[in-house]
């Protein structure tokens, strides 16, 4: 199944959990997407609410996957056909155009992979600050965050062993590992992602908390004992 893309160009995987007030919308955006051949994949991690029933009429395929966001992307880039993979939270919308930005800048960089720059919605003046702190040290590091929409390569994907099956801190585990295959290309067109996170346990609390576990991670700390920070 890694190798039998069947002249998907692109398939995007959407990991869900809970998420009936915002897939539709998320799903829709992609519809243009689908009839230019897009493969739509949502991996749904048990919902309880009525997510699974509405992404059913707006994606390809629903899978049911091991919860945890992680484990749902693998299941979902599993079950996928496509030459590029590219991993959408539930709650962030794609640009227009998103399918060719992708594979145009995949083909004329010769990268592996590769993410969008983020624009973060949200009632707070301090998000748009935020999301320019997060595409700025993206382009420093060559690291990318699951908000900024990261694409990559099949082959690239699974050769770099997929998504680490550890709560957190997956998607800098995964850069870290494509980083060695080749830089990122990175877009500066935006997707849209939601302020919820931020807003919910105040933004300048999540601002300093998300730095403060990428650093423990960076030096060694274990990714189950940053979980457990952040549920706190």
């Amino acid at each position: 199944m890694h190798t039998k893309t069947h002249n998907i160009p692109l398939s995007i995987i959407v990991p869900m959990l809970n998420e009936a007030a915002g897939i539709e919308q998320t799903l829709r955006a992609l519809a243009p997407m689908r009839a230019r051949g897009v493969e739509v994949i949502v991996a749904d991690g048990g919902s309880s609410d009525c997510s699974a029933s509405i992404a059913a009429a707006l994606a390809d395929v629903v899978i049911d996957a091991p919860r945890g966001r992680a484990k749902q992307m693998n299941a979902g880039a599993a079950a996928s056909r496509g030459a590029v993979l590219l991993f959408l939270h539930a709650d962030t919308v794609l640009p227009d155009q998103a399918d060719g930005l992708i594979l145009q800048a995949l083909a004329a960089q010769g990268r592996a992979w590769g993410r969008f720059d983020v624009r973060i919605c949200g009632r707070s003046r301090m998000l748009p600050v935020v999301a320019a702190l997060m595409n700025m040290r993206s382009r420093l590091t060559g690291i990318a965050t699951g908000d900024q929409a990261m694409f990559v390569r099949r082959a690239n994907f699974f050769a770099a062993g997929a998504f680490p099956a550890q709560p957190l801190m997956e998607d800098i585990e995964l850069s870290r590992r494509l980083k060695a295959r080749s830089a990122p290309a990175c877009l500066a067109q935006r997707v849209t992602t939601s302020g919820r996170r931020w807003e919910t346990k105040g933004v300048w609390r999540t601002i300093f908390l998300m730095w403060s576990l990428r650093l423990r991670y960076w030096f060694g700390a274990g990714a189950d004992t940053l979980e457990r920070v952040y549920r706190r």
